[in-house]
């Protein structure tokens, strides 16, 4: 990725191949905290998924470690329990249930993030983010986190004295969120923002929802009922309101 727009002060960019432990590992060189976002961030053919979200995550965990590196910090996802139904309790200690490669190489890293716990006393907190965009259906009402509430989650994973292993709820302070984040409160995260203030647009056409469908049924929404393989974020309505200066 190249444009990535204008750079803020304090910030340098250096280009590196996820796939690549010796560039994963010449690019941590000195560092003391990761905070990992790099990834496919849709539904892919496992093949395609492979590389940067699996093989990625390895080097990312490996090169932190041979580093000396403290503590990762990681963007996982709703999806590594997209396939839990929406009428069940979810906390952070819910078991894995994905609902597509992408949630797979989420529970994939996941797993490998306690392990180098475990193992190697590398800390991870790995932030199970639910809906970061624009509120624009009735789903998000529940899943949205606010830029202003994930910019206060990765600080607070950031710097929170001691985290071991922990998983976080990406996820704003709305009325109809779906899952509880008691079990790390411990963090200090406080989301400040609410979707609710869209209900009444959201819902205004909402049509009756087919519970035969797992896209209304499961925690993953679309992701949860498309073919294996398939783009996820297609049948969704995504603003793009990405940082072009």
């Amino acid at each position: 990725m190249d444009n990535l727009g204008e750079l803020y002060p304090g910030e340098t960019y250096v280009k590196a191949d996820l796939e690549s432990f010796g560039e994963i590992t010449r690019l941590l060189d000195g560092a003391d905290m990761v905070v990992h976002f790099g990834a496919i961030g849709d539904e892919a053919p496992f093949d395609t998924i492979l590389g940067p979200n699996i093989i990625g995550a390895y080097n990312i965990w490996e090169a932190a470690y041979q580093n000396g590196v403290r503590r990762v910090v990681y963007a996982s996802s709703i999806h590594a329990v997209g396939m839990h139904s929406k009428m069940d309790y979810i906390d952070s200690d819910v078991p894995h249930k994905p609902d597509t490669f992408y949630g797979l190489a989420k529970c994939f890293a996941e797993d490998l993030a306690s392990l180098y716990w475990d193992k190697r006393k590398v800390e991870s907190v790995c932030m199970r983010i639910l809906s970061c965009a624009q509120v624009s259906s009735a789903r998000a009402l529940g899943s949205w986190l606010s830029y202003d509430d994930l910019i206060q989650l990765v600080e607070r994973s950031i710097n929170t004295p001691t985290t071991g292993f922990t998983v976080v709820y990406g996820v704003s302070d709305n009325d109809r969120a779906p899952v509880d984040n008691a079990r790390a409160n411990y963090l200090g995260y406080k989301p400040k923002d609410n979707a609710e203030q869209f209900a009444k647009a959201m819902l205004a056409d909402e049509p009756l929802q087919d519970l035969n469908d797992p896209a209304h049924h499961c925690r993953g929404g679309p992701f949860a009922s498309v073919p294996l393989g398939e783009s996820g974020v297609a049948s969704m309505n995504i603003i793009d309101d990405k940082k072009i200066t």
